[in-house]
């Protein structure tokens, strides 16, 4: 747990020209807490757990078991009455999470109109009706209750995490130091052509070997389990290729980076929630920030690209903008797709061009 703690710290010191901003003063306090918390003994006399180890034991629990917050909440109220006095048990689900998110992988909730038409962000924070469809951002209920709400996870509060452990700092530099180079292999990305052509066109991003390399993933599940119940909710998630190829698919490594709420397909309007996503990730290309190495224990400015989406056809045609269906739908063909409408269905012909010829 030391070494877990230890790793969020930053360690990069404030300039003396330059006064720390609130949230990184703020960043700070959080941390001395969570050693506080740390060196705490669970209750007078205990050396066998902390006050902050048992309680990310038990969360551990909570999540492989899927306990509800309820059930939780009873449990915690349970030990707090079992275990000596003076223990430092929270006695509340709320409680529990609140001292875990001084981690800082906390998550954003942005209200959205419910017919998907705008988010109210930035300009519109404080619009109550949407500017679209002037339906009220609001439900009907009397109080200041959003009708619909997308919860964003910022990329760089991941990436950050990701350089600041000492272990997974060197895994994100393994495509460079450790990968096995053999001409005409695929053993990872980086031995493809689209990171070898990122590359070349951009030898300034290429320079820094700890830059990172993005793929987005979206669909859309239904999280009821019941197939029976219409209601479609998609997410959005990233992953970096900078991990060895049997860690960049784990779950452990997959960034969650947007849930975007149902009961319907976000559709044509896509990319309405996008916008943070995408604002984000202009910012880590064209500036980026600083981020602490924790295995060479060195600050540097980290970077990252977009390499590629992965998505199914329906989800490549929201993600694009480019019609899945129709006259027009091949992506290769685009304005060239050779289509003809036979009765009530559109035919796709003229596959044959794609073939090679006996002179090739």
């Amino acid at each position: 747990m030391h070494g877990a703690v230890e790793d969020i710290r930053d360690h990069e010191d404030f300039d003396d020209a330059t006064e720390p901003t609130q949230s990184e003063v703020r960043a700070e306090e959080q941390v001395e807490d969570l050693f506080v918390e740390l060196e705490a003994e669970l209750y007078p006399g205990c050396k066998e757990f902390s006050s902050l180890s048992f309680l990310v034991s038990l969360m551990h629990l909570k999540v492989t078991n899927h306990w509800t917050n309820k059930s939780f909440t009873e449990l915690l109220q349970l030990l707090k009455k079992s275990h000596p006095a003076g223990n430092r048990i929270p006695e509340k689900h709320y409680e529990a999470k609140a001292k875990l998110k001084r981690f800082g992988m906390g998550y954003e909730m942005i209200d959205a109109c419910i017919n998907d038409c705008v988010l109210f962000r930035k300009d519109l924070a404080e619009a109550d009706v949407c500017p679209v469809c002037n339906e009220s951002r609001w439900k009907p209920t009397g109080k200041m209750i959003p009708q619909k709400i997308l919860r964003y996870f910022p990329l760089k509060d991941r990436l950050k995490r990701l350089y600041a452990s000492r272990h997974t700092s060197l895994l994100m530099q393994w495509h460079e130091r450790d990968r096995v180079r053999e001409v005409g292999v695929l053993r990872h990305p980086a031995d493809g052509t689209t990171w070898k052509n990122l590359d070349e066109r951009y030898p300034g991003f290429a320079a820094e070997p700890r830059n990172v390399r993005l793929g987005l993933a979206a669909d859309g599940f239904n999280p009821f389990g019941e197939m029976s119940l219409s209601y479609n909710m998609w997410h959005v998630v990233l992953t970096a290729y900078n991990l060895p190829p049997w860690l960049c698919m784990k779950k452990e490594y997959l960034m969650l980076t947007l849930l975007i709420p149902g009961p319907h397909s976000p559709g044509k309007d896509m990319d309405v929630f996008l916008q943070p996503v995408v604002e984000e990730l202009k910012e880590l290309w064209e500036t980026g920030f600083r981020v602490r190495d924790g295995a060479n224990d060195e600050v540097f400015r980290l970077r990252a690209a977009l390499l590629w989406t992965i998505n199914d056809f329906p989800a490549r045609s929201y993600l694009s903008g480019w019609s899945g269906q129709g006259n027009l739908a091949c992506p290769t063909c685009n304005l060239d797709t050779p289509s003809l409408k036979v009765r009530n269905r559109i035919v796709y012909y003229d596959h044959r061009r794609f073939l090679r010829t006996l002179t090739d």
